[in-house]
């Protein structure tokens, strides 16, 4: 006999599953020994109240033994003589993508400006040491993509799409920790990645798939028929442009993009500015948001580093936190020189000091109206202006400029700054000299709801360091809901965050 229960317990209580089994028996009112084992469904931790306490949905086995654990792994065929399918990045897109194009019996062929996983630490580690950045090998570009080195979080807000439950038994095929499965937020980690999609790469060679790193997309042939073919070239400039024929392309760029975006512009395939959000990675002391979350001065030794999600609407803008990272590390995720962004990531462990977040202000056209002239390119052009601006305020090097957070509400510089995590460091400038006076005004406002929301949030222990603006992509390359291919170009398949979709 098979029952499935829920159980509210105390974190203490849900650490083990011997005493998660005692509580499951005196629930149903039977003996401890009539279990012959119990199997975690799904966890969560409810901080709602005081008293944290951790929501487990279990299957209970009763005179019977559980099936030996099991997900669904992907089934991947032989596909070296097969079609070949083009796809335009390796990120997490491209890479599921060419899984399920070789499941399909097609053969996937990748084209990666950046380096692979492992090559891409050492211009990593110069960013951070030198300033030095590499516009094709950085935090967003590579194999892997940006969540490979800026954090790996896999969970969605959006309950539309369909179940992403054989995503995570995927990761799990290629190395995951199987908690992700029944994690409420399941995390990889930022040090596992790496490995993950290393495992990923292998298996879609050794079926006949094909990757090519260093190897940028600088032209698309087409007709009224439909896509022809593709030129692409190494991004090292030592060898010569290669027109490959192909009559299906899979576009799975990402969100920073901007060479891409230029060349469709150029190409005359229609693409469409879309809003996205900018604003700035907020640092705390973790055991600062520890206390507030979980109602503690120490946090218990079975939970997590505590994270939040908090939202405000500022007259007609939203102001949000967005890939809150608890126990976290700031990131340079600039993807040219000249220009500064900061994203966030966490280890498995999550045993940094400091807890970050994206602070962010919905913009739309209405912000984007000085660069109308470059007509759907507008927000991108008013991404990058804020962008090169706070590369000039810090000092024309990766230091990031920022404030302290009641300093910032209160117009004032900040004297001195608190620590942070973020290596290339920072620069003391009043962060209103570097963002447009509506996203200025509405964070302002957005702080101040927090602290009322979070009380102790709203402190100059805090740090903003600017700029948070690569939230999502500035353009959206539209596609028939149907066909999911775009709306004028037959064999294109825009996808995910660089198309909009994310």
């Amino acid at each position: 006999m098979i029952k499935t229960t829920a159980l509210v317990l105390l974190p203490e209580e849900a650490a083990g599953m011997q005493t998660v089994t005692f509580f499951v028996a005196k629930q149903l009112g039977i003996s401890i020994n009539e279990i012959t084992d119990v199997k975690i469904r799904k966890r969560s931790i409810d901080a709602r109240s005081r008293q944290v306490k951790i929501r487990l949905e279990v299957d209970v086995f009763i005179g019977e033994q559980a099936p030996s654990a099991k997900i669904n792994e992907r089934q991947l065929k032989k596909v070296s003589n097969a079609q070949p399918v083009h796809i335009i990045g390796c990120g997490p897109a491209g890479m599921f993508a060419a899984l399920r194009l070789i499941e399909l019996g097609l053969r996937p062929v990748i084209i990666e400006r950046g380096k692979d996983v492992k090559s891409r630490r050492r211009d990593l580690a110069l960013i951070n040491k030198q300033g030095i950045v590499n516009p094709d090998s950085n935090y967003c570009f590579g194999e892997g993509g940006a969540g490979t080195y800026s954090d790996g979080k896999l969970y969605t807000r959006s309950g539309k799409r369909e179940n992403i439950q054989r995503i995570l038994e995927t990761f799990v095929q290629f190395g995951a920790n199987a908690d992700i499965l029944v994690d409420a937020h399941p995390h990889i980690g930022t040090n596992k990645l790496p490995g993950i999609i290393t495992s990923i790469r292998e298996a879609i060679i050794q079926c006949g798939g094909e990757i090519h790193f260093n190897t940028r997309l600088n032209g698309i042939k087409y007709d009224t028929s439909g896509i022809k073919g593709i030129t692409v070239s190494p991004t090292d400039a030592n060898g010569d442009a290669t027109h490959l024929n192909c009559k299906s392309l899979i576009l799975a760029t990402g969100h920073s993009a901007r060479d891409v975006f230029e060349l469709l512009h150029k190409e005359k395939i229609l693409i469409e500015a879309k809003s996205f959000a900018i604003g700035v990675r907020i640092e705390h002391p973790q055991n600062l948001i520890d206390t507030i979350q979980y109602h503690t001065e120490t946090r218990n030794e079975f939970l997590p580093p505590a994270s939040y999600s908090l939202v405000h609407q500022s007259g007609n803008k939203g102001v949000y936190s967005f890939c809150m990272c608890p126990g976290g590390i700031i990131a340079p995720a600039a993807t040219s020189p000249g220009e500064i962004v900061v994203n966030g990531w966490s280890p498995s462990k999550r045993n940094n000091k400091f807890a970050n977040s994206g602070i962010v202000v919905s913009v739309d056209e209405n912000d984007f109206k000085p660069f109308s002239k470059h007509g759907p390119l507008a927000g991108l052009c008013y991404q990058s202006s804020v962008e090169q601006l706070a590369f000039h305020k810090g000092g024309n090097n990766l230091q990031a400029p920022a404030q302290r957070m009641i300093d910032f509400v209160n117009d004032k510089r900040s004297a001195t700054l608190p620590d942070t995590s973020y290596i290339p460091g920072v620069q003391s400038i009043k962060l209103e000299e570097v963002l447009p006076e509506a996203i200025t005004n509405a964070l302002r406002e957005g702080f101040i709801a927090f602290g009322q929301k979070m009380k102790g949030y709203y402190t100059n222990e805090a740090v903003l360091v600017g700029v948070e603006s690569r939230t999502s992509s500035p353009v959206r390359i539209p596609r028939d809901k149907q066909s999911l291919m775009h709306t004028e170009v037959k064999g294109l398949f825009p996808c995910a965050e660089g198309a909009g979709y994310a």
